[in-house]
């Protein structure tokens, strides 16, 4: 309502500054030809601004932003007219000789005027409503004088206008448009973003009953998605989208997890949805994952948002019953949200509860993949969400250790480095469990397989299977296994290279090496006593 008030304010002023000038140039004594030409040029801009006024007052969901910039412009050009033709009102000659006007003056502000009634014109053809119940003449590709130096600009605002208030056939248009300007560059992404396209998408992607409309809308947010500083920021700035919360509606009402329930539009829309051509649901399914994927990807505030809803049990379940690219997007989501958790104790602690039946499906269908599915295109994240949790683990709860281990010896390399890296989580002093977890790691026999991922391994394989190793030494260097694997004979003949180019794997590896020659030293003592001189 206050921005609906401030748009009314801004048109009303422009209006009456127009009055004022056509008053003007009535009254005019000098330079009359010329302010009968601006008398003219302002009759035509006065009248199609009352006609704008008349289209934007009382509008549901107007799409102010161009508006809002064409009335700046047009209020400064009318003003600036205005302050000239009081000029040519009847003065004394001193006066007139003083204020310096000449025609010159006049073109000027005339080829102002006349580009304002271009832009305004321009406005009305996006905004006019043709004797329909919504706005919207179609999608408007001609160029306004205000956007002649950025053509994208008026493409971009036509676009968003039909998006969110034209037809429904042109709400599709539009909005399949909004997603090939997104994916050719970074720079109209920026623009979308800017000019207020995510809130008529999200609309869009709310309120339509059609899968086809919410496919074009979640493909469009898919890729803008990519520039997520700017968007949560028009996400958080509009208040309309803070009602129904956005990564929650896109895993319930966009029938993204259909057996979730959905809110309120979702039950509305369930029947008519049920309808929909089964191919097309799937890929507004796989388009939504997608996003929610790209949102959920380095933003930790993100990834609480899709938490706090039902967002896990969701994905955990898509993971679980569907196939292809759909599972591997609500897999890539689970993987960076658990990612964030990592990096966030809070997140951790809230959506992570070792009692969680949110958590709990999330960890048994990473493990249902590590034990059931051989393609490294699904084990590398399922392996990485597993690290990313390994402080959420308590002691007892081994069954997550095994199956990581077996993975040491998987023929594929990259298979075998993740699952080093994510052992390597769980036996980091980081982990305040990282004791018991290294004995646990140990008994299932990683060292074996550790050993010969030393052998056989790239040096950046070797590196990490070292710092494992370290970990090992110093949370358990008691453990026999230890010594039967030569684990300090592995360390001291660590490659140089490897060495050189990773300083904090060397005073890792010292620490290392110093514990094992202390174990080491102390039981070769035991063994002398024992056996004596």
């Amino acid at each position: 309502m206050e921005e609906e008030r401030r748009l009314g304010d801004e048109l009303s002023l422009a209006v009456v500054t127009a009055e004022r000038l056509r008053q003007a140039a009535d009254e005019a004594e000098s330079f009359k030809l010329e302010c009968g030409e601006v008398g003219k040029q302002v009759d035509r801009l006065a009248q199609m601004l009352r006609t704008l006024v008349r289209l934007v007052t009382g509008s549901v969901h107007i799409y102010d932003r161009p508006i809002h910039r064409v009335i700046v412009e047009v209020q400064k050009n009318l003003e600036r007219a205005l302050a000239l033709v009081r000029k040519c009102k009847g003065h004394s000659i001193i006066r007139r000789v003083c204020s310096i006007t000449n025609a010159a003056d006049f073109r000027k502000v005339i080829n102002l005027l006349e580009s304002s009634n271009g832009d305004v014109k321009w406005l009305l053809s996006v905004f006019d409503s043709n004797g329909d119940d919504s706005f919207g003449g179609g999608i408007n590709i001609s160029l306004p004088p205000i956007a002649t130096n950025d053509p994208i600009l008026p493409w971009v605002w036509s676009l968003i206008a039909s998006t969110q208030m034209g037809r429904f056939p042109d709400k599709i248009e539009a909005a399949n448009q909004l997603g090939s300007l997104a994916r050719d560059n970074d720079r109209n992404k920026k623009i979308i973003v800017d000019e207020g396209g995510i809130p008529s998408l999200l609309r869009l992607l709310k309120e339509s009953s059609s899968v086809e409309a919410q496919i074009a809308a979640a493909t469009t947010l898919r890729f803008l998605a990519s520039d997520q500083d700017k968007m949560n920021k028009e996400i958080d700035r509009d208040p309309s989208q803070k009602s129904y919360n956005y990564k929650s509606y896109m895993s319930s009402n966009s029938s993204v997890y259909s057996d979730t329930g959905g809110g309120r539009a979702g039950h509305y829309h369930r029947k008519e949805r049920e309808s929909e051509n089964p191919e097309v649901k799937h890929q507004l399914k796989v388009s939504c994952a997608e996003a929610l994927w790209k949102l959920a990807r380095g933003n930790v505030a993100n990834s609480r948002r899709i938490t706090e809803t039902k967002g896990l049990l969701s994905l955990a379940k898509s993971v679980e019953k569907e196939v292809g690219e759909l599972q591997y997007n609500c897999l890539m989501t689970l993987t960076e949200i658990t990612a964030a958790a990592e990096s966030s104790a809070d997140l951790r602690r809230a959506a992570f509860k070792t009692n969680s039946p949110a958590a709990k499906a999330v960890v048994d269908q990473m493990l249902w993949l590590l034990i059931q599915v051989d393609s490294p295109f699904l084990l590398v994240p399922a392996i990485r969400s597993i690290g990313s949790l390994a402080r959420t683990f308590p002691a007892r709860e081994t069954r997550i250790i095994k199956p990581l281990v077996m993975k040491l010896g998987c023929p594929n390399q990259e298979v075998a480095m993740e699952a080093v890296v994510s052992l390597q989580k769980f036996a980091s002093h980081e982990n305040f469990l990282c004791a018991e977890h290294s004995k646990a790691i140990i008994e299932f026999g990683a060292i074996p397989s550790v050993m010969k991922l030393i052998r056989n391994s790239d040096q950046q394989v070797q590196l990490q299977c070292l710092i494992l190793l370290c970990y090992f030494a110093l949370n358990a260097s008691n453990h026999e296994q230890l010594e039967q694997a030569k684990v300090l004979s592995a360390l001291e003949g660590a490659d140089r290279v490897v060495i050189s180019q990773n300083p904090d794997f060397k005073e890792l590896a010292t620490k290392a090496i110093y514990q094992l020659s202390l174990y080491n030293v102390g039981l070769h003592s035991q063994i002398l006593s024992y056996v004596g001189p």
